[in-house]
């Protein structure tokens, strides 16, 4: 059962749709000393427990990458008050670092990632459930952006991915998702009546 002193929201949708933009807003709204920011890529598995040790040839954006079960006793824990050691990534390697960050409770929660819906384990979790939404081409352009300007990758391979494992997985477990969102926001961030009723939900929860 869900603590009615922590309010769980869900952000899903593809890569680059907005979803980060929209928590960001959210957190302005209502402060981070209320909200926390809890993202399913932190559990991404280490490269050395990949089925397949060639970075290049894994799906990142399958399910089977990220270690949801970790994910979810993590925000159970949170939801009960208790703080967690969260995994750190670091998307350059592949690896999670020796370190991990400490993530305390606070009395909102919201729970991002691409596959967040995809997954009964989270979503059992949560209060409110939203899907982001945004055209195919504004999502390639913005992943392109970060991959190359955050990640270091090259234009070729971001584009390579995108074909070969991202497209297919977001049609296959990413946009099947959003059936189960109490939301569907188009715009992510950049739709100011959403982030004021989201804000507005919050605060009649709190």
């Amino acid at each position: 059962m869900v603590s009615a002193k922590r309010v769980v929201i869900g952000i899903a949708g593809g890569s680059g749709s907005g979803k980060t933009t929209l928590c960001a807003r959210v957190i302005e709204r209502l402060g981070e000393e209320r909200v926390l920011l809890f993202q399913h890529d932190a559990y991404y598995f280490d490269l050395s427990r990949m089925p397949v040790p060639d970075p290049a040839r894994i799906n990142y954006d399958h399910p089977s990458s990220l270690e949801t079960e970790l994910c979810a006793a993590h925000l159970r824990e949170l939801q009960q008050g208790r703080s967690v050691a969260q995994p750190v990534y670091d998307f350059s390697t592949h690896r999670r670092t020796p370190e991990t960050r400490l993530l305390e409770p606070r009395p909102v929660i919201l729970v991002e990632g691409i596959l967040v819906l995809a997954e009964p384990a989270l979503r059992e979790h949560m209060d409110l459930k939203v899907f982001v939404d945004a055209d195919a081409d504004v999502r390639i352009l913005r992943r392109m952006e970060r991959d190359i300007g955050e990640r270091g990758r090259t234009l070729s391979s971001v584009r390579d991915q995108y074909y070969s494992t991202v497209r297919p997985s977001y049609e296959q477990f990413v946009a099947p998702s959003r059936r189960h969102a109490d939301l569907i926001i188009p715009h992510g961030g950049q739709n100011h009546a959403a982030v004021d009723v989201i804000a507005t939900y919050l605060e009649s929860r709190m």
